[in-house]
């Protein structure tokens, strides 16, 4: 939908020069919700107590959206999106394309990343 993902994430990555933007990473959010969903709300400008916090952080949990309707892309038709092959929101899993790619298969995508983020100074986390 987006054409190249390279070409999207370098896009918004150049926009926060102009424009307010918060990135987060998946891993990060993994790793700690609740610190991330903290800097959500500072960039917000919001404030939140431990209690607020700690429902978002329920409710923003995979497997609380990977069941939510308005989240999992399940009312789509399967002509847009066929569940069955592979739904939206699959295991939540940081890193399980270790799972998948043989070492063959990450070199060749680690030199295809490498060429088309060149120039980008956004870093993402490899190793989990």
């Amino acid at each position: 939908a987006y054409g190249s993902w390279f070409k999207h994430v370098k896009s918004w990555w150049k926009k926060k020069e102009e424009h307010p933007i918060l990135f987060l990473h998946y891993e990060d959010i993994k790793e700690n919700p609740k610190q991330e969903i903290k800097k959500i709300a500072a960039f917000l400008e919001k404030s939140l107590n431990d209690e607020i916090l700690d429902e978002i952080v329920h409710h923003t949990s995979f497997g609380m959206m990977k069941d939510n309707p308005l989240v999992n892309y399940k009312h789509i038709p399967n002509t847009v999106m066929d569940h069955s092959i592979s739904p939206f929101m699959r295991k939540g899993i940081a890193g399980d394309w270790k799972n998948h790619f043989t070492v063959a298969q990450n070199e060749k995508f680690d030199a295809i990343y490498g060429k088309e983020m060149s120039g980008s100074t956004l870093q993402f986390r490899t190793n989990y």
